[in-house]
């Protein structure tokens, strides 16, 4: 996952946030409107990004393949 997913998501989740305190909804079928309308917010982000660069954002390396190089050099030592 790279820097610029990591802020996506971020920025999924502090806009989901925003939105949630000031809408305050009151069950599952409101809270997840709500949540849709924060993840468009960063799919817009993430597209007019690509748009700019030519290229998508999203890369093929996950969290885990950062993690398990580390826990094999520890295993050898």
């Amino acid at each position: 996952m790279t820097n610029i997913e990591l802020a996506l998501n971020t920025l999924a989740e502090a806009s989901t946030t925003e939105l949630s305190n000031t809408q305050n909804p009151s069950g599952v079928q409101e809270s997840a409107k709500v949540a849709k309308q924060g993840g468009r917010i960063a799919k817009n982000a993430r597209d007019e990004l690509e748009k700019q660069l030519g290229h998508s954002v999203i890369s093929r390396v996950k969290a885990i393949d950062y993690i398990r190089p580390k826990e094999l050099e520890k295993k050898k030592e």
